[in-house]
């Protein structure tokens, strides 16, 4: 985007001229982007022009273009509309744009009707409580957009296995800080070693795959300690997570390098996969591989699984 034109949605914001901004955003149609093996989520505000003048050069996977927290009740109107005005300039994006709306009951609904005009990848809704709230926001969802959940209230976690009620429904985040907050845990529970902490990463992995839902784990908010992050990451990894949300471009490139399939286990995937295609002409369904070990069924599936993703 030019200067020119950031100049002027910078002039009108800081005039406090919604009017203006508002007659900028033109209501367009999108390529959506449907790939869902993002690694890094970025958490943008949309009350700061100059982080969104950048999408396009961040190293994130998938920005999220957020509403909620840390926008300031009167700047949510203007950062709603700047939000619109970004992605129907970002008509094609190798990022995946997901727009985190406010709680359904905060102006979550109206959000929502505005954003369809201007075809998110996907809507992220924040406090979900259960299924009759999703189906309310799958009644006004664009037939293209995907719809993502916080998982971040009690609710939301009692219900989780049911809460995958539409196809549309293709990503949970975990919202650790809130989840706890509404459950009155102390949030000195959130460590790598604590026992709680590594059931509710354990038990939202494997609900989530069992519902074909990508999980996305939680934000962790000291940015500064890239040490520590990089042992939750791969803590997380080792679990069978592929994603994480991010609140700096550091946490960004970090995911990124810690999440990326290493050419050697792709590469072992495909022998194994042609080993046992191999083997299964000939009726044999189990065998020993001098290099690779046994091979069964299960692990081709699940080389297979890898080689798909």
């Amino acid at each position: 985007m030019s200067n020119d034109f950031l100049n002027i949605l910078e002039s009108a914001y800081k005039s406090r001229d919604l009017k203006a901004l508002d007659e900028i955003a033109k209501p367009t149609y999108r390529h959506i982007n449907v790939k869902n093996n993002f690694r890094s989520v970025l958490m943008l505000s949309c009350n700061n022009i100059k982080h969104l003048s950048k999408i396009e050069a961040l190293e994130a996977d998938c920005i999220m273009l957020n509403l909620e927290d840390g926008v300031s009740k009167e700047d949510k109107p203007f950062a709603l509309v700047l939000c619109a005005i970004f992605l129907s300039r970002l008509k094609k994006c190798d990022k995946k744009l997901v727009v985190r709306v406010n709680p359904l009951d905060e102006g979550g609904y109206e959000e929502i009707t505005y954003l369809n005009q201007f075809m998110p990848d996907a809507i992220r809704v924040p406090k979900i409580k259960d299924s009759n709230e999703i189906k309310k926001v799958l009644a006004l969802l664009n037939d293209d957009t995907e719809l993502h959940i916080s998982i971040e209230t009690a609710s939301s976690w009692h219900n989780l296995s049911s809460l995958a009620i539409h196809k549309k429904i293709t990503v949970f985040y975990l919202g650790i800080l809130d989840l706890f907050a509404d459950m009155k845990l102390s949030q000195s529970l959130i460590s790598r070693d604590n026992p709680t902490m590594l059931y509710i990463l354990s038990h939202f992995l494997i609900t989530c795959k069992a519902m074909n839902i990508k999980p996305v784990s939680f934000v962790y908010q000291e940015f500064k300690n890239l040490d520590e992050f990089g042992m939750w990451i791969a803590l997380e990894k080792s679990m069978g997570y592929d994603a994480k949300g991010c609140i700096s471009p550091a946490q960004v490139n970090r995911v990124n390098e810690m999440f990326t399939h290493e050419k050697q286990l792709l590469a072992r995937a495909k022998i194994i996969v042609q080993l046992f295609e191999m083997h299964r002409d000939e009726g044999i369904t189990g065998f020993v591989d001098e290099e690779y070990g046994f091979i069964d069924e299960p692990i081709y599936k699940g080389a297979l699984a890898l080689l798909n993703k």
